[in-house]
């Protein structure tokens, strides 16, 4: 069915986990960045600079451009760009595990509302248990989250599915076209709430362009071609499962770059949200594309 070039499913499981790794490590570097530009400058930072390489890898105006593209693709740029900013706005405050986790809860909140399957309320019971674990409470204050970071990564989690829907949309544009258009809209969603936050100078800090460029590689550029690698060797199925252990590299990632070291209760809480999400991929049912 898929002409492109196949490779072997290990190679596709390396693929993969190489770009959770990427991505992991990518957005603790990112965070390093806050005490520079804001999380609003090093969204925007993280946006243009993949815009930029994306523009420079797939040349977009090679390709067929209809005036039909342009909703889906303002669609698409804007619940992308909303939601890698009001994600980095949770990191603020809240641990890049906990954050992934939570903000997993979105595409799976729209597969298990898709599926309606009895299993499903296993997987629902599970992903509420864990969110039960972050709450803060009294009892844990010393490991508690800021309520206003665990807002972000609500609304976070709401942009992801709202971003899968938008993704659907762009079933007929040429990849390379789509994600280029869409993440440099994207940068555009974003920009004012940078320029807001820091100013126009304060953007502009040359000495810090590398650290963006280095943020857009591991937390764009690379991940996305990875994750077409790996598409093209394992199957959907398999393919979801393996996506569902990000909150747990995020976590590992969290812990060694930025020392971010998680409660039990924070730990069992990742662990309930990334099962739950590993039993509605394999609990799904088959044949849908």
């Amino acid at each position: 069915m898929n002409h492109h070039k196949s490779y072997p499913f290990s190679f596709g499981v390396i693929a993969l986990i190489a770009s959770m790794i990427s991505l992991c490590m990518g957005t603790s570097f990112a965070k390093s960045l806050f005490s520079e530009i804001g999380a609003q400058g090093t969204t925007f930072y993280r946006l243009i600079f993949s815009a930029i390489l994306l523009w420079i890898i797939w040349r977009p105006w090679r390709f067929k451009f209809t005036r039909a593209y342009i909703f889906p693709i303002i669609f698409y740029g804007v619940s992308l760009g909303m939601l890698n900013f009001l994600f980095y706005m949770a990191l603020r405050t809240i641990p890049l595990g906990i954050a992934i986790a939570i903000e997993f809860c979105g595409p799976l909140g729209l597969a298990l509302f898709a599926s309606r399957k009895k299993i499903d309320f296993l997987w629902i019971a599970l992903v509420i248990i864990g969110l039960l674990f972050l709450i803060p409470n009294e009892s844990t204050s010393a490991t508690s989250l800021d309520p206003i970071g665990l807002m972000y990564c609500v609304a976070a989690a709401i942009f992801w599915a709202i971003y899968i829907i938008a993704g659907q949309k762009m079933s007929n544009i040429h990849p390379g076209q789509a994600s280029t258009l869409g993440i440099t809209m994207a940068a555009l969603t974003v920009m004012p709430f940078a320029i807001a936050s820091i100013g126009v100078e304060g953007l502009w800090r040359v000495e810090l362009f590398w650290v963006g460029l280095v943020v857009g590689i591991l937390s764009s550029a690379l991940p996305y071609s990875l994750e077409m690698i790996s598409l093209r060797s394992l199957d959907r199925k398999t393919f979801g499962v393996l996506l569902s252990l990000e909150p747990a590299f995020g976590a590992i990632a969290g812990a060694i770059v930025l020392h971010e070291f998680l409660s039990i209760q924070q730990i069992i809480a990742i662990i309930c949200i990334v099962s739950a999400s590993m039993g509605c991929t394999l609990t799904a049912k088959r044949g849908k594309k």
